[in-house]
């Protein structure tokens, strides 16, 4: 790993001395508690590591007298070199990243939600002229993060995906510290690793006017060489199977801790070196925090009306309740669901009760190891251990002692 300069070394030193800090392991761990009072039938799932693959991480939250937060962390099998597939939850560094972007372009009238056009000048490659899911009827950076986190729509991502190019969200990564993660290609449409590398031209507009216009980008290739990950015992293609392990080598990948720290920098901004790692503004973190806790059926643009329950993406707590969920507990979180891996990163709040804790976990339910036969364990087995392990990280946290309350009202909002 090369350092582009001093900055960025001793950027990655303060994280490394973070994470240390926050994710080792202590005398008293809460987290053996939590996991003791799972019920009885996930107590082999969470102890079988080799099979379930299970991660978790649990950040406690303690306000001063300021309100300012003070973080205590835990960790639970957590080995950032064991790979899993990240699926959806790189949408939320894509959409931090796409709105510093703009801020960093800072030309004027360009915004967040300024019309932006995708044209196409690669193989691969399609076009986005309007959006009729939006208001304006235009598409914009604003309303693709609003799609990303209420139904987690992989087109909307993947146009932000183009905005940013790949080797920006590369240097991006790294820059900021999160040394283990790489956004190598679009989601759920296959294209070749040189096509991922070649991003879509886009236009920014105000009015009719072109406020922005950035040409076809292209990554270099050199940083996308990695050593193979060769998991399970077969996949499909089609309705014949491979028997032989699948290579997830030119597949994306972020570690937990990673994303987990990426969440936290997200809610309380500073939070890990003492300054934002992330150029956004207040109204871009209102934004960002309005969407992640939007259930569907509150957008009205995007209208979904009722094609999906109020869980569709919030698995801790929720994972298989499919019932109205309560307005006052909000999860302000991202997940991912793909090739039996399930993850979640959340912020849970009560806002009437004033609790408030980080909860990340991946659990890999790929049960007969064999990939894309849709044979995966999710409704019988992922879902239901992610509610169960949110409620009792949230039992727990409701009888814990807390010398000051938190103040919420930055969470509260009109959807």
């Amino acid at each position: 790993m090369l350092f582009k300069n001093i900055k960025q070394f001793c950027t990655l030193g303060f994280i490394i001395l973070f994470l240390t800090s926050c994710f080792e392991e202590r005398k008293e761990d809460p987290l053996e508690e939590i996991m003791g009072s799972l019920p009885d039938k996930y107590l082999e799932v969470v102890s079988n590591r080799e099979q379930y693959g299970i991660q978790i991480l649990y950040s406690q939250i303690d306000r001063d007298q300021d309100n300012q937060p003070q973080l205590t962390s835990w960790s639970y099998h957590v080995d950032s070199s064991t790979y899993f597939y990240p699926a959806s939850t790189i949408k939320l560094p894509i959409a931090l990243l796409a709105l510093e972007k703009i801020n960093r372009i800072n030309v004027p009238g360009l915004k967040s939600t300024s019309a932006m056009l995708t044209d196409s000048a690669y193989s691969g490659q399609t076009k986005v002229l309007n959006d009729s899911s939006a208001e304006s009827l235009m598409p914009s950076v604003a309303h693709y993060i609003k799609k990303v986190f209420l139904v987690s729509d992989n087109d909307a991502s993947n146009r932000l995906y183009e905005f940013l190019g790949q080797e920006y969200l590369h240097d991006a990564l790294i820059s900021k510290g999160f040394l283990n993660s790489g956004i190598l290609h679009r989601l759920s449409i296959f294209l070749s690793a040189d096509e991922n590398r070649h991003t879509n031209p886009v236009r920014f507009y105000e009015q009719e006017t072109v406020v922005y216009q950035q040409p076809m980008q292209v990554g270099s290739p050199l940083f996308t060489e990695r050593k193979d990950i060769l998991l399970g015992k077969g996949y499909m293609i089609g309705d014949s199977l491979v028997s032989e392990p699948m290579d997830f080598s030119e597949k994306n990948f972020m570690s937990l801790e990673d994303l987990h720290n990426i969440l936290i920098e997200t809610i309380f901004p500073g939070a890990l070196l003492g300054r934002p790692l992330f150029d956004l503004t207040v109204e871009d973190y209102n934004l960002l925090y309005k969407y992640m806790s939007m259930y569907p059926a509150e957008s009205d643009y995007p209208y979904y009306g009722d094609k999906f329950p109020d869980n569709y993406c919030k698995f801790i707590m929720y994972g298989d309740d499919t019932d109205q969920l309560p307005g006052h507990i909000r999860l302000f979180n991202k997940v991912g669901l793909a090739y039996g891996y399930v993850i979640d990163v959340a912020y849970v709040v009560d806002l009437e009760k004033r609790i408030e804790f980080f909860l990340s976990a991946v659990i890999d339910v790929n049960l007969n190891q064999i990939y894309m036969d849709d044979k995966y364990a999710y409704d019988s087995l992922a879902f239901p251990f992610f509610a169960e392990l949110g409620k009792v990280v949230y039992n727990y946290e409701l009888n814990r002692d807390r010398t000051f309350y938190p103040d919420l009202k930055r969470f509260k909002f009109d959807y």
